[in-house]
């Protein structure tokens, strides 16, 4: 039974995230922290973070986190395949159809606004994690570091993320974060 709930739940983040992994955050945090606490608010951005530095998609790397710590390697294959699956067959659909219709007005427009909703919800993810990841004046600095780096060079997430944890390590052994 908990394997098939790890499969709807997950089916249920595939189906609803439009947009791309950042788009999935509040849904995944809805569906895993709220409704099934399977992961706590902070342990869902560490997979999410993990997952973006991993090859493949954010979305599948996610779920494979979430559902191994839940299931095993099972549940990381089901929860995986839960997520997977409503877009394997909405593309499948689509992919007949689209081709035919990409260039009508109407479509075009329609595609445009999704982007805008898309755009609204990444940024809705953004405040939420703002709440809960800066928490001091170290996180601020290390913030303003990461997001100044970014508007202006090339840098690999992983670099980031390396970084982050780097930093972390040190200030927190230093004595300039709690421990």
């Amino acid at each position: 039974m908990k394997l098939l709930t790890l499969f709807l739940s997950f089916a249920k983040v595939g189906v609803m995230t439009f947009g791309g992994g950042y788009a999935m955050i509040p849904i995944l945090e809805r569906e895993i922290v709220d409704k099934h606490g399977w992961a706590s608010s902070e342990e869902l951005m560490d997979y999410y973070a993990v997952g973006q530095c991993t090859p493949g998609v954010i979305a599948v790397n996610t779920a494979t986190f979430i559902g191994y710590k839940v299931g095993g390697g099972v549940g990381g294959v089901v929860a995986t395949m839960g997520v997977i699956f409503p877009s394997l067959i909405i593309i499948m659909l689509i992919a007949g159809i689209l081709t035919n219709f990409a260039e009508i007005p109407a479509v075009k427009s329609a595609f445009s606004a999704i982007r805008v909703c898309v755009c609204v919800l990444i940024f809705n993810s953004v405040l939420k994690l703002w709440k809960g990841a800066i928490k001091d004046k170290a996180a601020v600095v290390l913030f303003a570091i990461v997001f100044g780096i970014s508007l202006f060079f090339d840098v690999s997430p992983i670099v980031f993320v390396v970084f982050c944890a780097a930093a972390g390590i040190i200030l927190t052994r230093t004595g300039v974060r709690g421990k």
